[in-house]
């Protein structure tokens, strides 16, 4: 049985976290002890629920000399507990991991998880470290293509592993009534809100709540009274952009057929509350874990075309596709979902859950990476 240890910023909601628990369970059933060195977050109690260990760490600093010193702690975490392998998941603490892993000759692993800008030469040497990995996990289709170009690594040494939906959490059938009448209570939701648009994610401006809410606006002159758009997300601190949104609406005259109602922590009843889930990201998701969630609930989505969007939605199919930063082709796609009758968007939900279900079962992720743990170390992981 191996030690495995997975090396993580921070343990609050998002792909990255939820990944690394989910690696951590499969590690645990399968008989090996799954390490996390982390700061830790609001996901610490779901980690030692699936059997995983946190090893507190501050890896969230960008300071050279405490990634230096970092590395130095690892290496010594690694010997102590006899790790058979590293894998990295967010870049400070990446290189942190990897000079560690180098120091004492552990296998490396990296998973890249998303689409680093590079707009200046320091910065894509400090992006390049998720690409040392003797494999190099992508996410998606879309984000190995750009590790192989970005980084010019060998073909080989990067393996697309898409992002795993935990489908006896995201089960239509799993949510009580009473948790999607909670949520929408809370978000004050009655018989005269027409159709329920959600957009699920970190409220930043790339995520495209300000486009949201200017094709709400379009969509409801065409359709008055047909639809509130609900933005649910973390601020995390950026309070002025929240206020800023707010001010949109109110100047779009859409406040009252607006909702940003921060934090979901029950994300399965929250996309069950809603009718169509839109992510019109501004720039290329490396996979887009939101849009593969509403898909596994029966949610048909409304996704920017370009990035990982393109892999996870078939348009026409499971959803639709805008380009990003299109107020007026996000408007038409709103309007379209609108006019569309219940039996159609119906039918798009059970396609949607079809497709979520034969590709992005969180299973699949799971045996994938232990399968390249294995690979790395000689022995069965």
């Amino acid at each position: 049985m191996a030690v495995i240890l997975q090396v993580a910023p921070a343990l609050d909601a998002g792909g990255v976290e939820r990944t690394t628990i989910e690696v951590a369970e499969a590690l645990v059933r399968a008989g090996h002890t799954a390490l996390v060195a982390s700061k830790g977050g609001r996901l610490e109690a779901e980690l030692a629920a699936v059997g995983g260990e946190l090893v507190r760490m501050d890896l969230t600093t960008k300071n050279p000399w405490r990634i230096w010193k970092n590395a130095a702690a690892i290496a010594d975490l690694a010997r102590a507990r006899n790790v058979a392998l590293i894998h990295a998941r967010s870049r400070a603490p990446a290189w942190s991991a990897y000079w560690a892993a180098r120091r004492i000759g552990l296998p490396f692993v990296t998973t890249y998880h998303g689409i680093y800008k590079a707009d200046w030469p320091g910065k894509r040497l400090y992006n390049s470290v998720m690409a040392k990995g003797d494999i190099v996990i992508a996410n998606s289709s879309y984000t190995r293509a750009h590790v192989i170009v970005e980084h010019r690594v060998e073909p080989e040494r990067v393996i697309a592993i898409p992002r795993g939906v935990d489908l006896a959490i995201f089960d239509p059938a799993a949510v009580t009534p009473e948790r999607v009448a909670a949520l929408r209570q809370a978000w004050a939701i009655d018989a005269q809100s027409g159709l329920v648009f959600l957009l699920p994610a970190r409220l930043t401006r790339w995520k495209g709540q300000r486009i949201a809410i200017e094709a709400t606006a379009r969509a409801l002159r065409r359709a008055p009274r047909a639809m509130t758009l609900v933005i649910a997300g973390d601020p995390q601190g950026r309070d002025a952009y929240v206020e800023e949104l707010k001010a949109r609406a109110v100047e779009l005259g859409v406040a009252d057929r607006v909702r940003i109602v921060g934090h979901v922590a029950d994300m399965p009843a929250a996309l069950r509350a809603a009718d169509v889930v839109v992510t019109p990201s501004l720039e290329p998701e490396a996979f887009g874990r939101s849009a593969a969630e509403a898909q596994a609930m029966g949610v048909p989505v409304i996704a920017s075309e370009e990035g990982g969007f393109a892999e996870t939605v078939a348009a026409g199919e499971s959803g639709m596709l805008a380009p990003p930063g299109d107020v007026e082709a996000l408007a038409a796609a709103m309007t379209e979902m609108i006019e569309m009758s219940e039996t159609m968007r119906r039918t798009m939900g059970e396609k949607a859950a079809s497709r979520a279900r034969a590709l992005y079962a969180k299973e699949a992720l799971q045996t994938a990476t232990l399968r390249i743990y294995e690979r790395l170390i000689g022995r069965p992981a």
